[in-house]
């Protein structure tokens, strides 16, 4: 047993684990580049020890709009809402579309609320001169609605196209790594003291 772990039984705690985290891919627009982005994140939070991820696509979930819980809405969410309950950190990926973020993410995220409550989020963006910033901004609000904390370092990709080579690789990593690093290593930190303090006290929202 290392000193850590010796230390943390003294005081009757047992060490903390590897944070789940749940990656949410956000377009399903036809042609999509998503998953090029997607991968590439994955491939930096395999990388951690201190990460375990699954993903949560929305191209893959086929959620009714009106939110009525019809059988197939309910279908649907099984594959979906126990991924984001176990997590306790998100990374939400997004485009830009018109100014925004597109509606199939934000029917996802409308169909779920205690489920994001007091779990930090990451966001990830990707689009044209902007960088899907502008995306990101407006998830910051309806995650703040939800009583998510959002972390303030996130990655975008401008021209995100001419970023990747047609193998799907980055030209120049550099950047893009480092600010991957940042923004997780905050996700971490958020997410290990957010995890705490569910677990001493439950959030009443």
């Amino acid at each position: 047993m290392n000193a850590t772990a010796t230390d943390s039984a003294a005081r009757g705690q047992t060490p903390a684990g590897p944070l789940r985290l749940t990656l949410v891919v956000g377009s399903n627009r036809h042609g999509r580049f998503g998953p090029v982005v997607a991968d590439w994140l994955l491939g930096r939070i395999r990388d951690r020890d201190d990460l375990v991820a699954e993903v949560v696509d929305v191209a893959e979930a086929a959620l009714p709009m009106s939110l009525e819980p019809t059988p197939e809405a309910i279908a649907a969410l099984s594959g979906i809402t126990p991924k984001l309950t176990r997590a306790d950190a998100f990374v939400v990926l997004t485009p830009e579309y018109n100014h925004s973020f597109p509606a199939g993410l934000k029917n996802l995220v409308d169909w779920h609320f205690t489920e994001w409550q007091a779990k930090p989020v990451a966001l990830v963006s990707y689009g044209g001169l902007s960088g899907g910033l502008r995306a990101a901004e407006h998830l910051r609000q309806v995650f703040a609605e939800l009583h998510a904390v959002t972390v303030r370092d996130t990655v975008s990709f401008h021209n995100a196209g001419a970023s990747f080579d047609d193998r799907g690789t980055l030209r120049d990593p550099s950047g893009p790594n480092a600010a991957a690093k940042a923004m997780l290593d905050q996700l971490v930190w958020w997410g290990h003291a957010l995890r705490e303090a569910r677990e001493k006290r439950p959030y009443a929202g």
